[in-house]
């Protein structure tokens, strides 16, 4: 693996890193609410479900922020090396892991690690396990 010095953001990352984080423990503190991504956007999507103001603000935030920083900074171009199917797929399988293992890398690794979580930590160890294989066998071994 080789790490492309010329746009590495190490600084970047750290200071994203501790908006999110930051971000996090405020929607704690004042809302006494977890920040997991999946349970926000599964409950604004639920009918009759509570506290819908706070749950629209946030996913608007989060469609937001990339716009706001396209206005200020250059964004880099992505290429997906990957079919429609493949796509369609991995999300489901995402969807899939995210129901069996109770939230999102969001809800787990941000907030419920933070929070010494045992169940996070485990389903952390688990993501982070399974990208790791899966991004080794569908670049080494298929």
């Amino acid at each position: 693996m080789m790490i492309d010095w010329a746009h590495f953001t190490p600084w970047l990352s750290f200071f994203g890193g501790i908006l999110i984080g930051l971000a996090a423990v405020i929607l704690l503190l004042f809302n006494g609410r977890i920040a997991g991504i999946s349970g926000i956007l599964g409950n604004l999507l639920q009918r009759g479900a509570k506290e819908k103001s706070w749950q629209l603000c946030f996913i608007l935030g989060l469609m937001a922020a990339p716009i706001l920083y396209r206005f200020s900074h250059m964004i880099p171009t992505i290429t997906i090396a990957a079919n429609w199917i493949t796509l369609i797929i991995a999300g489901l399988l995402v969807g899939i892991g995210t129901s069996m293992s109770g939230g999102c890398t969001s809800g787990h690794g941000v907030c419920g690690i933070s929070r010494l979580s045992l169940r996070s930590i485990v389903a952390t160890l688990c993501f982070m396990t399974a990208g790791f294989l899966i991004v080794y066998i569908m670049r080494h071994i298929l």
